[in-house]
């Protein structure tokens, strides 16, 4: 039967053999230990293998057409004829006649069209006089990407009928047809995207949204983890222990990260490859950085399930919070400055500028300094995390 002083010595034995881990045992270790917990593997490998797949499949199509939209018209001339002509050969509108603008109005708010266009009952009349002469487009704010093709293909219609009108009148007064023409548009517009070549929604959210994937899911694996491990009285370590640990969790995720940039933009068919080297320079400093900062939830949370039930639910708001969808300086100002303690807020706009736009390491060297800045409060958080939780008693 052993004495007390024996039970300490064991105890204090057991402790400085898990604190005293070095680094190649704790990294061997936590490989072990994600491919034996299924939930982990399925967290922090699986799930973003298939958001890989299956997450940028409803933006396939990319760019919206054949918007249904209405139109109104009071005026039943020729000129508003050859208007509803020219919008109804659009490629972005399908068109639909309204008697008048309640019936299009309950049609917008019974989401059977996204907007409508109202031709004034005098336009033809005031276009002849030589008077300024307009017509209206309303379109569903609600829907933006339907908005702008309502707004678009409206204007692409009224500008074209409006362009014909400026030839005949210039020919009537003796231009030669060639140069009424030209007199038309006296600078030539030619709009050319530069690193969206289809200007679709998909090319612009899913790069963003990758590193989200990426975040969370590494996140709430590695919370889970340390969950795991503090209910086992296993998360005990040494400094070199837990940077073991973090190099761990952070090659796996670097390994999905580079599926990610490698494959499944290319398979997508995003924008990708501009800076190659930068971007995984970028991924070597952002895995270690989220990677840290879910061994401080997990340390945080102390219970397997709970690190789930919260950050399942903070994705959208982080995405809001980096800038990207929104605009950063429209944030309140508090937001402002709690959104730079997430990893993401330097993470998205750097890794878009490097893989899609092809910037140079200087040019987003903000971000990388952020990130290495966010890191090492991560780091120095978990230091005090490790001396302020004691060893879970049985």
């Amino acid at each position: 039967m052993s004495s007390p002083l024996n039970t300490k010595q064991n105890n204090a034995k057991a402790t400085t053999s898990l604190t005293a881990q070095t680094f190649w045992a704790s990294f061997s270790q936590t490989i072990k230990d994600v491919f034996r917990d299924k939930g982990v593997l399925l967290m922090l490998i699986i799930a973003p293998i298939i958001y890989g797949f299956f997450y940028p499949w409803p933006y396939s199509t990319e760019v919206v057409n054949h918007v249904p939209v209405g139109i109104v018209d009071h005026d039943n001339s020729n000129l508003s004829r050859t208007l509803t002509r020219y919008a109804s050969a659009s490629p972005y509108l399908d068109t639909e006649h309204f008697i008048n603008e309640q019936a299009a109005k309950e049609a917008i708010w019974s989401d059977q069209i996204a907007g409508y266009m109202v031709i004034p009952s005098d336009l033809e009349e005031q276009v002849m006089s030589g008077q300024q002469a307009y017509v209206s487009v309303l379109g569903n704010g609600g829907y933006f990407i339907l908005n702008k093709n309502v707004q678009l293909g409206f204007s692409k219609a009224v500008g074209t009928v409006s362009a014909g009108i400026k030839v005949k009148k210039n020919i009537a007064k003796g231009a030669y047809a060639p140069t009424a023409a030209q007199s038309a548009q006296a600078v030539p517009l030619q709009i050319m995207p530069l690193y969206n070549q289809t200007e679709g929604y998909g090319a612009y959210v899913v790069p963003a949204v990758s590193v989200i994937i990426l975040q969370q899911t590494l996140l709430m694996a590695t919370a889970m983890l340390i969950g795991t491990w503090y209910e086992q009285r296993r998360h005990t370590a040494s400094v070199r222990g837990w940077l073991g640990r973090i190099t761990a969790l952070s090659t796996l995720s670097f390994i999905i990260g580079c599926f990610y940039y490698g494959w499944a933009f290319e398979l997508h068919h995003y924008p990708r490859g501009q800076n190659m080297l930068g971007t995984l320079l970028f991924l070597a400093l952002f895995c270690p950085t989220v990677a840290t900062l879910g061994c401080v939830l997990g340390l945080w949370f102390r219970q397997r399930e709970r690190s789930m039930q919260i950050l399942i639910f903070i994705s959208l708001p982080i995405f809001f919070l980096s800038g990207y969808p929104w605009p950063a300086d429209q944030l309140p100002q508090v937001l402002q400055v709690i959104r730079w303690i997430v990893p993401t807020t330097p993470a998205i706009n750097t890794s878009v500028q490097l893989n899609q736009m092809g910037a140079s390491i200087s040019q987003v060297a903000i971000g990388f300094y952020a990130l290495a800045g966010l890191w090492l409060l991560y780091f120095v958080l978990l230091l005090f995390l490790r001396k302020r939780i004691p060893q879970k008693r049985a």
